[in-house]
């Protein structure tokens, strides 16, 4: 990298931290302590607005992982999910009315609230309809991985986004709040996934299956980015760029082996195409708050809740099943 380059890069850095550092004062703390985080393990930091159907699961979810500490922004939710994650202890609870937009979609937000409570702790950066999977979850919990990531001298753990769907959409209609999403959301694309280079911040970007083959067919380079860097040992230098796909310093982002070998990364198990799909899509369509105007979910509310089930779909069995299918990998962690 030429030393243009790096002054570059490292003013973007500058940038994003001091936009971080303005935009924290539109935070007003509900619930909890405003201070670090409890020392130890791994703490989830999450933007919501209106996600109470998947709440209750979502903590459930990383409470059995091991995680004792939640970080939470409620963006001006309507749907009572803010009343109920302020009555839960583990959560520090956050508000505000803010435009997400302007936000950069929360994640200004997020990197204030990574600063102040996650300087020096594993943080894990998931939205309310992400769940981390990761190899030997179902018998080692994830402070665990954060120990064995802290031995081997790595910062930070990849994830691709996977998303699940039903057999038949109709079935979305029997979930109920507080049940595991995975009884319904059954499915996945095992293939159709295609990977680049991001020259300039060295990340993997990775797009593919099912929202890309039924919402973007005509235009795949438009389909939503599937790469991700959830967990990350955080320090004052670290900065999300474009929501979780990228960060700075950009070694944060070389999650995979320059040598040809296997680094250990998960998945996100993508539970979005509930029942209340499209509904939201017609919704954050009208918001215009997400990215690009929110021409994703414009793509969604014109078709609704597709049929995706095809030759391309598998049912989840779990972590080994994924790593059979070269989805994620435990690279040296035996």
């Amino acid at each position: 990298m030429s030393l243009l380059d790096a002054y570059r890069l490292r003013l973007q850095r500058r940038r994003l931290q001091l936009r971080a550092r303005r935009k924290a004062r539109e935070l007003r703390l509900v619930s909890g302590r405003d201070a670090p985080a409890p020392a130890g393990g791994v703490t989830v930091f999450t933007v919501f607005r209106n996600e109470y159907l998947r709440l209750p699961h979502f903590l459930d979810y990383y409470r059995a992982l091991g995680v004792r500490h939640f970080v939470m922004v409620d963006n001006a939710s309507t749907d009572g999910g803010g009343d109920w994650a302020a009555r839960q202890p583990d959560v520090t609870l956050y508000a505000t009315g803010a435009s997400y937009r302007a936000a950069r979609c929360g994640m200004d937000w997020m990197n204030a609230l990574l600063r102040r409570h996650g300087c020096g702790r594993w943080c894990l950066t998931v939205d309310p309809d992400e769940l981390l999977v990761f190899p030997f979850c179902d018998s080692r919990p994830l402070p665990a991985l954060a120990d064995w990531l802290d031995a081997s001298d790595l910062r930070s753990f990849a994830a691709m986004l996977l998303d699940l769907y039903p057999r038949n959409p109709e079935d979305v209609a029997a979930y109920r709040r507080g049940e595991d999403p995975l009884r319904i959301l059954s499915w996945f694309d095992g293939g159709n996934y295609v990977l680049q280079r991001n020259p300039g911040h060295k990340n993997p970007w990775i797009q593919g299956g099912p929202r890309a083959r039924a919402y973007f067919a005509a235009e795949p380079w438009c389909a939503p980015a599937l790469n991700k860097v959830p967990l990350v040992r955080w320090s004052r230098r670290s900065v999300y760029v474009s929501a979780t796909h990228m960060m700075l310093p950009r070694g944060l982002n070389q999650t995979y082996d320059r040598d040809g070998g296997e680094t250990a990364c998960g998945v996100l198990l993508h539970t979005k195409m509930l029942a209340s799909f499209t509904a939201k899509a017609g919704e954050e369509r009208a918001r215009r708050q997400h990215f690009a105007g929110g021409r994703e979910y414009g793509a969604y509310a014109a078709i609704g809740l597709a049929p995706l089930w095809g030759s391309w779909s598998e049912r989840y069995a779990g972590w080994r099943q994924l790593e059979g299918l070269g989805l994620i990998s435990r690279g040296h962690w035996a």
